[in-house]
C-alpha cells in the first residue's frame, strides 16, 4: 500500500499509457501531500499508535488512509491522449464526472462536479478533504466534498490520485498531525460538515460503477 504506484513510476520513466489502478488499502497510514510539510504530522504519536507517515506523489495535505475508510483509484492519462488537458484547471474534470455518475449509479444523489476555482479554507493546508479543487466531486447543497482528487504532471501525462470517503472521521486524522490543544479543537468543530462519507455497504458498487464508466477509447 504505502510504495509508488506502478502508474507514478511509469510517468517517471516516460512510459505512460492509459490505466486505472485501484489501489487496495490494508493498514493505516497518514498520506502527505508532495509539497506538504513534514512537520505536519505528529511522528512520535504516529509512531506510538502504529500508523505509518508517507508521501504521495501529488499534491495537497494530509488524508487518513485505512481500510473501509476511501476508495483508492489512480488515473494515469498519457500527454496527446483525448482525455488529456493541458488546462490543469479542467484537467480532472472528466474524473469528477465519472465518480459522480458512478456513485448516482449507487444510490448518493444531489452530487455536482466543482469546477470553479480552489476553495482555501482555514484547515486545507493540512487537511485534504478541508478544500475544494477543481474537478473534485461535492454534495451540492453543502459543498461537502465526497471525492478528493490530487494531480502530478509531467510531459508525459497526467496521473490523478482519487480517495472516494466511505465514511469521514476528521478527530481521528487530527489526533496524528502535529497541532496544539485550541487547534486541535477548532479543527475538530469546523471540519464534519466540510466532507461526507457514502457508506461502507455502497463500496464495491461504486467502484464497479466507476470502473464501467471510465472511458475505455
Amino acid at each position: 500500500m504505502h510504495g509508488a504506484a506502478p502508474a507514478a513510476l511509469a510517468a517517471d520513466r516516460g512510459e505512460l499509457e492509459r490505466r486505472a489502478t485501484v489501489l487496495e488499502v490494508t493498514d493505516r497510514a497518514l498520506v502527505l501531500g508532495s509539497a506538504q510539510p513534514l512537520a505536519h504530522a505528529d511522528l512520535e504519536y504516529c509512531s506510538s499508535v502504529g500508523v505509518d507517515v508517507v508521501r504521495r506523489r501529488s499534491g495537497g495535505a494530509a488524508v487518513l488512509v485505512e481500510p473501509a475508510a476511501l476508495i483508492w483509484v489512480d488515473l494515469v492519462v498519457p500527454a496527446g491522449d483525448p482525455l488529456w488537458c493541458a488546462d490543469v484547471g479542467k484537467a480532472a474534470w472528466w474524473v469528477g464526472e465519472a465518480w459522480a455518475r458512478a456513485l448516482g449509479a449507487a444510490g448518493v444523489g444531489g452530487l455536482e462536479v466543482w469546477k470553479g476555482a480552489l476553495q482555501r479554507r482555514r484547515w486545507s493546508d493540512r487537511v485534504c478533504f478541508a478544500g475544494t479543487g477543481a474537478g473534485e466531486v461535492v454534495l451540492a447543497s453543502t459543498g461537502a466534498k465526497v471525492v478528493g482528487i490530487c494531480q502530478r504532471r509531467t510531459r508525459a501525462g497526467a496521473l490523478f490520485q482519487c480517495a472516494c470517503l466511505l465514511r469521514w472521521e476528521p478527530q481521528a486524522l487530527l489526533a496524528l498531525l502535529a497541532l496544539g490543544d485550541a487547534e486541535r479543537s477548532a479543527a475538530a468543530a469546523e471540519l464534519p460538515p466540510l466532507a461526507m462519507g457514502v457508506g461502507l455497504e455502497r463500496s464495491q458498487r461504486v467502484l464497479d460503477s466507476l470502473l464501467a464508466e471510465l472511458p475505455q477509447t
